[in-house]
């Protein structure tokens, strides 16, 4: 039997690892053998993850809430298992999902029955990262639909903006120079004068 080891991923660094944790904690597995990632699982290149396999030895065994916090892409999660299970010779137990033990069944059908759930929750896994960037896709199209802005809020205008857009307006400066007695950028001024009119006109 080699070390215990276990490994937790919360997407963003505002998540809290704590329900993974105190899991992981219930197995008495070493503090120091504990790894956590704060961001996205759509790839494996995540440092405390790399930190990990290059600590893991044949034997050992590796402990995961479920398998979306392994990764969330499909093709990646199947090389990785791979890797960890074939090439490192270690074991992975996924504590939400039983069949997903490689401790048990290590006959042929145990295999083929542990490959085929691997596969179905890997799959299941991406499906739902996609489905969030729709979900956050959408969510911010209806919002802007609905006249929400993103970004930082713009600077307030110059005090000497009215007068200047006045004079601009009437043809006595360019936009040119305008804009450098604004203090901003032509295509900046554009846009701001361009908005102020839509305001006055309200």
């Amino acid at each position: 039997m080699g070390n215990l080891y276990g490994y937790i991923r919360v997407s963003t660094r505002d998540q809290n690892e704590d329900r993974q944790l105190i899991a992981l904690r219930e197995l008495h597995i070493p503090e120091k053998n504990i790894f956590i990632d704060k961001q996205s699982g759509k790839d494996f290149n995540r440092p405390q993850y790399k930190r990990l396999v290059r600590k893991l030895k044949k034997d050992d065994l590796l402990y995961i809430k479920s398998i979306d916090r392994l990764g969330r892409n499909y093709a990646e999660i199947l090389e990785q298992w791979r890797l960890l299970t074939q090439t490192k010779s270690i074991d992975i137990v996924v504590l939400d999902m039983p069949l997903l033990d490689t401790r048990r069944g290590k006959d042929l059908m145990g295999t083929f029955l542990s490959d085929i759930v691997l596969q179905v929750l890997s799959f299941v896994a991406e499906n739902e990262r996609i489905n969030i960037r729709q979900r956050q896709a959408e969510g911010i199209a209806a919002a802007k639909a609905r006249g929400i802005r993103f970004g930082r809020p713009p600077k307030p205008l110059p005090e000497n903006f009215h007068q200047i857009y006045q004079q601009w307006k009437n043809g006595k400066i360019t936009g040119t120079a305008a804009a450098k007695l604004c203090g901003m950028p032509l295509s900046t001024f554009r846009y701001r004068a361009e908005v102020y009119e839509k305001i006055k006109l309200l």
